[in-house]
């Protein structure tokens, strides 16, 4: 097997620690609604399209807010955070760079909407760039996987994506790429062609194939 003809990068927890921000703002709405926000709230959110995560907060938190109320209110707020300063993984933008010296097409594929992914993808050299708001299924479906496969004119199976959480994973999975799971908040299980390692820090272009 040769090297991946391209590389597929999820965002929020894999390129950018933005959880924290999420968790901030997830605070923020519900003290304006006199209630409490959990850890364990904040987690059972990750890698969920931001609709199901609106639901979700809707139902917790008793709101008269629509879901896609909730979600604008913190899709504003975190871009603004983003706008302001990027929070970047360790290892991330060191291996993002080196790819696109090795000449290794690369896209994001987030959840997050548009004008979250857009302060990221203007600071590093993506192709293409998949967001919750242009997709009609999210992930765990395999479809924004295949778009962006789609978008740089490759096979989905002969490319890697890199996830940090299980619902990332098993839409890569479910596209035929292979998965680095770099775990940050969530625990992600073993799976057939998935790989896992503690960070992306020291890791090359040469040395992802030999992950797996």
């Amino acid at each position: 097997m040769g090297d991946f003809t391209a590389v597929l990068w999820d965002l929020d927890g894999t390129l950018i620690d933005s959880e924290p921000l999420w968790m901030a703002g997830e605070h923020e709405l519900a003290e304006s609604h006199g209630a409490s926000w959990t850890q364990e709230d904040g987690l059972a959110l990750v890698g969920n399209s931001l609709i199901e995560s609106g639901h979700y907060i809707k139902k917790r938190l008793g709101s008269d807010m629509s879901a896609e109320e909730i979600v604008d209110f913190l899709v504003t707020r975190l871009a603004d955070d983003l706008s302001r300063e990027i929070p970047w993984r360790p290892g991330a933008v060191e291996l993002v760079t080196a790819l696109d010296a090795a000449g290794v097409p690369q896209a994001m594929v987030t959840m997050s909407y548009a004008a979250i992914a857009r302060p990221v993808a203007a600071a590093l050299p993506f192709a293409a760039v998949v967001t919750g708001d242009l997709v009609t299924h999210g992930k765990p479906h395999p479809e924004p996987y295949l778009r962006a496969a789609e978008l740089l004119g490759v096979d989905a199976a002969d490319t890697l994506a890199i996830e940090d959480s299980g619902t990332g994973a098993t839409s890569a999975n479910a596209a035929g790429c292979h998965v680095l799971v770099v775990p940050h908040f969530v625990n992600v299980p073993d799976a057939p062609r998935r790989a896992h390692r503690a960070t992306l820090e020291g890791l090359r272009p040469d040395g992802l194939r030999d992950l797996f």
